[in-house]
């Protein structure tokens, strides 16, 4: 009996070893989301020109200056940004224009944290890490058709209960609301709804199909473009991305071994201590 005690004793401590080296082998990711700085309005819920706030004015200038400080403090070592790959030179110039003093930041998130940070900390690249992913062929053939594009569109609109977002307060209000594990799982629930129920003919799956490439599709990419960056178990990840995105991508690292996932929460709190030892 006690032969098999101590053989199940050493099971456990192996386990527990393996279990602390997969761990520390692992590159640490944190996940920002953040609402589009500049108002690009490219989803169905848009928001109207009076109900922008400019980030480039006071206090905003201010809270996204703590923001960035505050996420120094993660020490990141690389930094992916929400822009399609194909840009990766537009941005790589960009951003060294900037570093170098002769650009001056644009609202984008891009820009007004991820250019901020990367100069900050010495990163020399950002990289671009977005895609639009992979539509069934029968949701291509759909948008050939305006009738039946149409009505897939008139189906998307009716179906969302509101198509215009409030002015925001504060960003780093916004973005601890964005963040938050409770809010991010029940963005989620929004995709397997609205678009996601549309048939064209009872019991077919044209707003599944839909979705699977414009969500679940895009950020498996996303995903996939993160995996492909040069890196090791030193190197720390800031992906700024929007935050509706993070519902999907916070899962797929959290259950990964290549990744652990940090939460930015404590570093907007961080943030708003710095806006507080300003005034």
């Amino acid at each position: 009996m006690k032969r098999y005690t101590l053989l199940f004793l050493s099971i456990l401590l192996v386990n527990a070893l393996l279990a602390q080296v997969d761990t520390a082998a692992r590159t640490k990711v944190m996940t920002l989301g953040v609402f589009h700085f500049a108002y690009n309005n490219l989803d169905v819920v848009k928001t109207a020109k009076e109900d922008q706030v400019s980030v480039l004015d006071e206090p905003y200038q201010s809270e996204i200056i703590a923001i960035a400080r505050a996420i120094e403090e993660f020490k990141p070592t690389i930094i992916a940004i929400e822009v399609q790959q194909p840009k990766q030179r537009v941005m790589d110039s960009l951003y060294q224009s900037y570093v170098v003093g002769n650009h001056a930041l644009k609202r984008s998130e891009v820009q007004q944290l991820g250019f901020r940070i990367g100069k900050s900390v010495g990163i020399p690249t950002l990289y671009c890490v977005d895609d639009w992913g992979a539509h069934y062929p029968n949701v291509m053939a759909l948008f050939t058709d305006s009738l039946r594009a149409d009505r897939f569109t008139s189906f998307q609109l009716a179906s969302h209960k509101a198509t215009r977002a409030p002015r925001i307060g504060s960003i780093i209000g916004e973005l601890e609301k964005r963040n938050n594990p409770v809010a991010v799982q029940e963005s989620l629930a929004g995709y397997l709804q609205g678009i996601f129920l549309y048939e064209e003919k009872p019991g077919d799956y044209v707003g599944v199909d839909f979705q699977s490439g414009r969500w679940f599709n895009r950020n498996l990419r996303i995903f996939r473009n993160v995996q492909r960056i040069p890196k090791s178990s030193n190197d720390r990840v800031l992906l700024i991305i929007g935050a509706d995105h993070i519902n999907l991508l916070n899962y797929f690292f959290d259950v990964s071994h290549e990744f652990e996932l940090v939460s930015p929460m404590p570093y907007l709190n961080r943030a708003q201590e710095i806006i507080k030892s300003n005034r």
